[in-house]
């Protein structure tokens, strides 16, 4: 395509997706039926996050993904078939497609991570090789695929995630947890001092009450 995608849906990654992950893994049933797409849709493993779509809006997402020629139809017998259109559209070699297929499947992942869960789609013969291929996809003249997300407190790697449904939203309560840790720490020192001073204040007032009742003096 000579013009840009527009941002996809959730389900339709997830129906992209699940295409391509089947044409890999189970190639007997591929292109697949609409019953089948839907099982892979709201299948329970290897999904994040898991979904419960409805067969009609499987059916809306592939319209949708028909009219932007990432679906390819085919009459199959009594049952239409459905199949993906990814690297012809997105012009982008069968590697990438398997880490963008993953990335639209497992949600945001590291570049270990998505060697290892690949190994179905595609085997690549080191972490280097996925780094290659995603910078690739960030590189891409007609847009980036991927992008590398800020490293989340505590990790050692990078997590990856796919453009597909546009820009992600960096969730801001992973990325300021490590801020909100010293503002607790910060917070419950204060708090500490302050019943300190409550409990001298206590004291003190004690103590003058005290003193004024001996010298018969009022507070008041």
């Amino acid at each position: 395509m000579s013009h840009p995608l527009p941002a996809l849906s959730l389900l339709e990654t997830r129906v992209l997706g699940v295409l391509a992950e089947k044409q890999r893994t189970v190639p007997d049933s591929y292109p697949m039926t609409l019953n089948g797409l839907l099982s892979g849709c709201n299948q329970k493993s290897s999904r994040d996050p898991v979904i419960e779509a409805s067969e009609s809006e499987v059916q809306a997402a592939l319209d949708s993904l028909r009219s932007l020629s990432l679906i390819i139809e085919t009459s199959g017998g009594r049952t239409m078939r459905y199949g993906h259109n990814i690297e012809r559209v997105l012009h982008i070699p069968s590697q990438s497609v398997a880490l963008l297929v993953l990335l639209m499947l497992r949600g945001p992942q590291t570049a270990g991570e998505l060697r290892i869960n690949c190994d179905r789609l595609h085997k690549f013969a080191d972490i280097s090789s996925v780094e290659s291929f995603l910078e690739e996809m960030t590189q891409r003249e007609a847009g980036a695929l991927v992008v590398e997300l800020p490293r989340q407190p505590g990790s050692r790697e990078n997590r990856w995630s796919h453009l597909m449904s546009g820009v992600p939203v960096i969730a801001t309560s992973t990325l300021m947890s490590a801020n909100t840790d010293v503002t607790l720490g910060e917070l419950a020192a204060l708090k500490a001092n302050v019943a300190n001073l409550e409990g001298e204040v206590a004291e003190l007032r004690a103590t003058l009450a005290k003193l004024c009742a001996e010298l018969g003096v009022s507070l008041s």
